[in-house]
């Protein structure tokens, strides 16, 4: 394969976390900022609808590039052991960030947000979690007696991710109602199926289940793409998972429409199967024309926006939410009309990029830098 068709191959997954972002803007931009009559608009529920997007994006990314490190660990000759330690180390370091976030929110929103806030569980302590499990998962895949049952460990890997992501999804309808562990305590129950200290699960909170069923299913996927006969044939292959998910998102439809349910309790938008198996197909879809707009499109024609983004997309996370939604807010909440709303979805997008650009560069621009210095020093020791 080429070397930009390798290129292509990375970069696509830091457009599509940079596409997530994007969409992040927006969705958190006028659910923040409009009011009035544009709250009830058309143009307000799509982009809420949008807004269903990143969390996924950024979990099934987060599986296909813990399989890419895996990987590369494996290349190194690092043993399972190392492997486990390292992923599971760096997911607890996301989910410490996910509870600093948390306590930085609470500190700013000191006097009226309440202490139960500490506690939420929100995307990065799922996504830590997730990298936690993964890393669990890959060690016992790795174990020597399963590979004995196959000379390459990668078909493990990907039954096992598979089997998770499936697991996970058929479990999450009962885990909402009639299995909930009402007996253990709401911090921790929260984790299971987002209850919070509310009493019944929330839509709103980003519990295991499902939500890290879409990073075993990124993981498996991205085991996929690390054997060699994907790597030879590239682009076929991506043409080949987005059509397995127009395949998913068909099944997911029929399923729907089926009169026997299999759960007492049905919910199609927040815990059904259906609805987790066509957004894994949407996201199957989203990843092939990713990887096609980076490797023969526009998607890497000089500087590249949301390229940049997604290469710090936990920073401008970070920051954004304070300047939607935080006591910094650049516009007045809830007040806003469309046009206003989208002037200030511009500013945030520019200054989101501006920081993102600084923070990928910072790097490069010290190490300049520190070369010029010791050059310098040379010329004049002579």
């Amino acid at each position: 394969m080429s070397p930009e068709a390798v290129k292509s191959r990375l970069s696509y997954i830091d457009w599509m976390r940079g596409l997530a972002c994007l969409l992040m803007f927006q969705t958190h931009c006028y659910d923040s900022w409009l009011g009035g009559v544009a709250r009830q608009s058309r143009f307000f529920m799509y982009s809420q609808l949008l807004g269903t997007f990143p969390a996924p994006l950024f979990l099934f990314l987060a599986g296909i590039s813990f399989a890419l490190v895996t990987v590369k660990f494996a290349q190194k000759g690092m043993s399972a052991g190392e492997i486990a330690r390292s992923t599971i180390r760096r997911g607890a370091e996301i989910f410490a960030f996910g509870l600093l976030f948390r306590l930085q929110e609470y500190l700013i929103a000191w006097g009226w947000a309440p202490k139960s806030d500490l506690l939420r569980v929100d995307i990065l302590n799922t996504i830590g979690v997730s990298m936690m499990l993964m890393g669990a998962m890959c060690w016992v895949a790795s174990h020597p007696w399963r590979q004995n049952r196959a000379k390459d460990g990668a078909p493990m890997f990907i039954l096992m991710a598979s089997g998770t992501t499936v697991a996970i999804s058929l479990l999450t309808p009962l885990l909402w109602t009639t299995w909930a562990p009402r007996w253990l305590p709401w911090p921790l129950e929260s984790y299971v199926n987002g209850v919070h200290n509310l009493g019944t699960p929330q839509a709103w909170m980003f519990p295991i289940f499902p939500w890290a069923g879409f990073a075993f299913a990124g993981l498996a996927v991205g085991f996929v793409l690390q054997s060699e006969w994907v790597k030879i044939r590239g682009g076929w292959v991506f043409a080949g998972l987005a059509a397995a998910g127009l395949v998913m998102i068909e099944l997911s439809r029929v399923l729907d429409g089926m009169s026997f349910q299999l759960y007492p309790v049905y919910d199609y938008w927040h815990t059904s199967p259906s609805f987790f198996l066509i957004r894994v197909g949407m996201l199957l879809m989203i990843m092939a024309a990713s990887y096609g707009w980076c490797r023969w499109g526009a998607g890497e024609w000089g500087f590249s926006p949301l390229i940049q983004l997604g290469q710090a997309s936990l920073l401008v996370y970070w920051v954004h939410i304070e300047l939607v939604y935080g006591r910094v807010s650049i516009l007045r909440k809830h007040s806003q009309s469309i046009g206003d709303a989208t002037v200030g979805l511009v500013i945030i997008f520019l200054a989101m990029l501006a920081l993102a650009y600084l923070r990928t560069h910072m790097k490069g621009w010290r190490k300049n830098r520190s070369e010029r210095k010791l050059q310098t020093a040379n010329a004049a020791a002579r």
